[in-house]
């Protein structure tokens, strides 16, 4: 690690995006207390300040509705304006959308939150970090891509009935693994790791935008979902142990890496996604 040994992320700064509710704010909560200097960003003010609430420790909070290409590229210029050094970026902002939809950008707009965002992102802050290392970039991902597979030939799911929901969210998480991977290989060398996660079925509000019945089915299953603090365990791990330094371009799931899909261990579909992802975001800028 750039001859530098990782000792946790006590007085290191960390962005924590998605961070006001499910596991980004027990993650939060769980890195303030190990004396992370701590950024949340969120999309609405009031649940960023109810957030801070609850956060045991002071926080700073940022807003960005991470889905426009021009505020998550605002967001960037914020951090770098705000923070000489950054130790920890974590990606964890996700959603799922039942019904086709598109952003401002006239991206899908699962792939536009779930992957784009966070493709954007980090390498709009890449620089800061390779200069800030050791550095650590996580990535939140979901078993959900073991069914997935990249649809190159339709990325804004303009041909198939069933290119939303579900399948979706699974391509999007495929999306985040292949990135991880490719991300860790241009970063080889640098001191900065980048890895990714499965918080396994977490109990939280995830998916309750998506109508009564998909509501009441994710209020069901969370009998036997996990609590947001158990979701947050690996991410905060990630983020924290010294145990993780020599490792880039994991998947992990309850604290162990775990071999992803066949399709997220194909480098020419990493670099492919790379350039089309550097494509899709060259357009706003």
């Amino acid at each position: 690690m750039d001859g530098q040994e990782w000792t946790g992320v006590r007085g290191k700064r960390v962005i924590l995006t998605g961070a006001t509710g499910g596991i980004g704010l027990a993650a939060a909560r769980q890195l303030a207390a190990l004396g992370a200097e701590l950024t949340i960003v969120g999309r609405s003010a009031e649940r960023a300040e109810a957030a801070r609430a609850a956060i045991s420790r002071p926080v700073d909070s940022l807003l960005a509705d991470l889905s426009s290409q021009r505020e998550v590229r605002r967001l960037a210029d914020e951090i770098l304006e705000r923070y000489a050094r950054l130790d920890v970026l974590i990606n964890n902002a996700g959603a799922m959308f039942g019904s086709r939809r598109v952003s401002v950008d006239g991206i899908e707009l699962t792939w536009a939150v779930n992957h784009l965002a966070p493709f954007l992102l980090t390498t709009l802050l890449l620089e800061r970090l390779v200069a800030s290392a050791p550095a650590r970039i996580i990535t939140t991902a979901s078993a959900a891509h073991y069914r997935a597979r990249i649809p190159f030939e339709d990325l804004q799911a303009e041909r198939s009935r069933w290119g939303v929901g579900f399948r979706r969210y699974g391509e999007t998480k495929l999306a985040n693994v292949l990135f991880t991977r490719e991300l860790a290989r241009r970063l080889d060398g640098t001191g900065v790791t980048a890895n990714c996660f499965h918080p396994g079925f977490v109990g939280t509000g995830f998916n309750h935008n998506n109508g009564l019945v998909m509501r009441l089915g994710m209020l069901v299953s969370r009998l036997a979902a996990r609590s947001p603090e158990q979701g947050a365990e690996t991410l905060v791990w990630l983020a924290d142990s010294p145990a993780v330094s020599s490792t880039s371009g994991g998947y992990f799931m309850d604290r162990r890496e775990r071999r992803p899909s066949h399709a997220a261990r194909d480098p020419a579909a990493a670099h492919a996604l790379w350039d089309l992802s550097a494509e899709q975001v060259a357009r706003s800028a």
